[in-house]
């Protein structure tokens, strides 16, 4: 385990500044899967080269897992041979410990996937093979393991499980693929079974779910393998489906909803859809659709418009109410993954270009950019903004660098 510390070149005059701090970010693409991270006191404008690089941490293995950070400390996932690890860092970059789950995947491009969502003193990975650990946040040590594949008769996909959990109340929700049993509910105390969907047979398509709380309903929504999917949370009753046909069966973007009892599906190579719903969740009105955005795994969010990367290395921004194009251009050098943190965008190409773009600006405005040459293996990884700092994974090396102001 190798720690990189990279000084500051130049004096540095330090003064009074507030950095708001928002919840932790506890899981995939933060507290409300929504990759928007609730900072103040940010750069607007980056230094020649990129901002100040705090620290770099090799030694993580192979993998595209993002991180968590709850209460100072990070989380993420690698492979070290064909073993599946949970790393714990400090805020300073150094490794407080590391702990090996099970097997991972070692199939079409090998490595971790998924990033552990944080509960209480309780963390949780669903590995590529399927199988849902629980462990302590303190330590790692397990508390309890389920093979969701073996267990309700699924089939591992093309190139393997990718689902982050999630977790609401006691519930642990994830898409084990199975015969009656697409999607599941485990307590996650025990890992017991609370429920499965039934009339569901579709395979798992890549997809990390959410949740969206009405007067009336908690809505689990989610992409599987042919199908848009709604369901009741509290007993998995399937509510509704949308007939959603992907190139490749990946449908690896997590749906993104807002105010209004709206949410927005899309998928690579098919495009979006925009669907409204009553509060009891019981039927959809399909609002409009555009194949625009057909973002591969990168995720969007909403800065002006829908904003994210297409299948043919666009960057877009689409009106949120309409679907109408409002910017579409090759900003990077290919599509990539995005955050967004005071109403700047944070774009992470798979070439690894890492830009600060101003959606608010002459269509979309890159302000700054720089390229990641640390770290192994495809850029694939979400960034994360939280508490000043900007969070890189790439491979076997996780980077933090200072974007306070």
């Amino acid at each position: 385990m190798k720690r990189i510390v990279r000084p500051l070149l130049s004096i540095v005059i330090l003064f009074s500044t507030t950095v708001c701090i928002s919840k932790d970010w506890n899981q995939f693409r933060g507290p409300r899967r929504n990759g928007i991270a609730t900072e103040s006191s940010l750069l607007m404008k980056w230094p020649d080269g990129g901002p100040t690089m705090l620290w770099c941490l090799e030694g993580l293995g192979r993998g595209f897992a993002s991180v968590s950070v709850v209460e100072g400390t990070i989380y993420t996932t690698g492979m070290i041979e064909k073993t599946g690890y949970l790393f714990a860092i400090a805020d300073n970059g150094n490794l407080k410990w590391k702990k090996e789950y099970g097997p991972e995947w070692t199939g079409s491009h090998p490595g971790t996937r998924t990033t552990p969502t944080v509960d209480g003193d309780r963390l949780y990975i669903m590995s590529g093979q399927g199988r849902i650990v629980c462990l302590k946040r303190d330590n790692g040590d397990p508390v309890w393991k389920v093979d969701t594949l073996d267990k309700f008769h699924g089939k591992n996909i093309t190139w393997g499980i990718a689902e982050s959990v999630l977790i609401d109340g006691d519930k642990v929700f994830c898409t084990p693929g199975g015969k009656d049993a697409t999607i599941v509910a485990l307590n996650k105390h025990t890992g017991q079974t609370i429920w499965t969907t039934k009339g569901l047979s579709n395979l798992s398509a890549y997809c990390s779910p959410i949740l969206y709380k009405t007067a009336k309903k908690r809505l689990l929504f989610t992409m599987v393998e042919k199908l848009i999917v709604c369901v009741d949370s509290e007993n998995g009753k399937v509510l509704w489906t949308v007939p959603h046909e992907t190139r490749n069966d990946i449908a690896a973007v997590t749906p993104f909803a807002y105010c209004q009892n709206r949410v927005y599906f899309t998928s690579h190579g098919t495009g979006g859809t925009m669907i409204r719903f009553p509060q009891d969740g019981s039927n959809y009105t399909e609002l409009w659709s555009s194949k625009a955005l057909d973002c591969l795994h990168g995720g969007v969010v909403l800065q002006r418009g829908l904003c994210g990367s297409d299948s043919k290395d666009n960057w877009v921004c689409q009106n949120i109410s309409t679907g109408e194009v409002i910017f579409q251009e090759k900003l990077l050098d290919a599509k990539g993954s995005i955050v967004c943190a005071e109403r700047m965008l944070y774009c992470y190409s798979e070439k690894g270009t890492l830009a600060l773009v101003d959606p608010w600006r002459d269509g979309m405005k890159l302000v700054s950019s720089f390229k990641i040459s640390l770290g192994t293996g495809e850029h694939w990884a979400h960034p994360v903004v939280f508490n000043g700092r900007l969070y890189i994974r790439h491979g076997d090396a996780l980077m933090a660098f200072d974007i306070k102001k």
